[in-house]
Order: C-alpha cells, then sequence, then structure tokens
C-alpha cells in the first residue's frame, strides 16, 4: 500500500470513528451528514467519495460490528464440545454481546426506516447471506455429527435468523437476564419443539 492509499485509509478510519461516536449519542435519524463534517472536518465530497452516502457509512460500521462478532464467536467456539452447545452459545453472544452493544439503538432506527438506495437494500442482502451461510455451517455441522436429523439446512437458517432477529426486537427493553431466559427458551423451542410426543409423560 502506498502513501497516498494509507492516507485515504487513515482518512476513511477517521471518519468512521467520529461517525460511530455521534451515531451513539445521537441515534441514526438525528446525526446528519453536516454534523460528521463538523465532527472530522472533513467535507462532503471527502465523506462521499469513501463511503457514497449517510447509509453507506454506517453499513460499513455495521461490517466492522458484524467482522468483530465473528472474531469473538471463533475465539469461544472450541470451549464448546456440541453444536448443540454451540446454538446456546450463539445465543448468549448475542444477548452479551448484540443487545449492549454501543450501535443497537442507531441499527435498530436504521433497519426500520423504509426508505433505502437501492445499492444499500442489496448491501443489507449481502449481510444477511453471509449471517444464513453462518448458520447453514453451525446446522450442518450438526448434521454431519449425527447430533441433528437429516434437514432442509438452508430454510432451518432462514427460520433461525428470523427468530434472532424478531427476539432482537422483543428484547431490547428487558434485562439481561431475562434476555438470556428468552433466547435459551428460543434455542430450546428451535432444537427440539413443543409438541408431545409419545414419550411424554402427562
Amino acid at each position: 500500500m502506498n502513501k497516498k492509499q494509507l492516507q485515504s485509509e487513515s482518512t476513511k478510519k477517521r471518519v468512521a470513528d467520529a461517525a460511530r461516536g455521534l451515531f451513539v449519542q445521537k441515534g441514526y435519524k438525528a446525526t446528519s451528514i453536516e454534523d460528521i463534517v463538523s465532527a472530522t472536518g472533513s467535507s462532503k465530497g471527502n465523506i462521499y467519495y469513501h463511503f457514497k452516502s449517510k447509509e453507506g457509512l454506517f453499513l460499513f460500521l455495521l461490517n466492522e460490528w458484524d467482522q468483530e462478532w465473528e472474531r469473538q464467536w471463533r475465539e469461544k467456539e472450541p470451549l464448546y464440545k456440541t453444536t448443540t452447545d454451540k446454538m446456546y452459545g450463539v445465543a448468549e453472544q448475542m444477548v452479551l454481546e448484540d443487545l449492549n452493544h454501543p450501535l443497537t439503538k442507531a441499527a435498530n432506527e436504521f433497519f426500520n426506516n423504509e426508505e433505502k438506495a437501492n445499492d444499500v437494500e442489496e448491501r443489507i442482502a449481502e449481510m444477511v447471506t453471509g449471517h444464513l451461510k453462518f448458520y447453514q455451517m453451525l446446522i450442518q455441522q450438526g448434521i454431519d455429527d449425527g447430533e441433528f436429523k437429516q434437514s432442509d439446512v438452508e430454510s432451518l437458517s432462514v427460520i433461525f435468523e428470523s427468530l434472532t432477529v424478531g427476539l432482537s426486537q422483543m428484547s431490547r427493553k428487558s434485562n439481561q437476564k431475562d434476555a438470556l431466559a428468552l433466547y435459551h427458551l428460543a434455542i430450546k423451542v428451535f432444537l427440539y419443539g413443543i409438541a408431545k410426543t409419545p414419550s411424554d409423560s402427562d
């Protein structure tokens, strides 16, 4: 990487770091490009050059958040002996990391904003696809290890993503203990269901 590229990356990081602080403090909607210009000393043109839009800048921060989440998971994953344990571990990390993340409130505002450019919708779809691939690999591992029965892995990953997204919305005002209990129950229902079997006692 040459000097010009290094300077460009340094500027991009400085803008992203400053914008993150503003989004945390003010929320997504209340933070304007003008606020980011004032906080960074960068011009609008420079910000648009690196991120194209406020939405693009926020997506950059969400992508960083995703990468950090994956890094933390890779460190924890070896601690779980079974795929079932990993499913509960994923849920626990979602509660401990996601619900308490400084950008959570701004992210909720961002995703609830109905007006999004096509390129932004495409990038969000790419993020979701990444989540689905993660869940597909996890579920397939359980099948390969004989813990889970043969199933439609792609469909199950969509269900699991929908489950966790819904849980994050419903748990926003819950305390950590209640959120953990709710996520734990959700994973249990996902894995085992709630219908009685002939072996269940009345």
